[in-house]
């Protein structure tokens, strides 16, 4: 369904209209995590006028603080080294089985389990392997 999503061909798109048209369509919640005001009340205003505030928030948080442990499906739209530097983070505080989906940049040595080509957009997705030990 993301992908579907992620394929529309508004080239404006961003992560945060996707989570609005995706809990408009398939009734998901979602959480958005950034660090500028103006785009989380802009967000905010795009989610009050589709009529899904009940299913979507977004924070003004700073992303390396915040509090994702709960997610099921991480999406991400960061550069490259915003990635490496996240990975840790979310391998140790992310569910075994949950799955991350990045748009356009990779996670360095983390070889993703797909990557696809849609539209010039390069779409790259893993899941949280098991814990060692588990």
């Amino acid at each position: 369904m993301l992908i579907k999503i992620l394929s529309a061909p508004k080239s404006c798109t961003t992560l945060f209209t996707i989570a609005v048209t995706a809990a408009k369509r398939f009734g998901i919640r979602a959480t958005g995590i950034d660090i500028d005001p103006q785009r989380i009340a802009e967000a905010n205003d795009n989610a009050r006028r589709n009529g899904v505030s009940h299913l979507v928030q977004f924070r003004q948080d700073d992303l390396f603080k915040a509090n994702f442990s709960e997610a099921s499906v991480v999406t991400l739209y960061l550069l490259p080294d915003l990635n490496v530097k996240l990975r840790p983070r979310l391998l140790a505080e992310l569910k075994p089985g949950t799955r991350i989906v990045s748009h356009q940049f990779d996670m360095g040595t983390w070889p993703p389990e797909r990557k696809l080509e849609l539209n010039g957009r390069t779409i790259y997705l893993w899941t949280v392997p098991p814990r060692q030990g588990s």
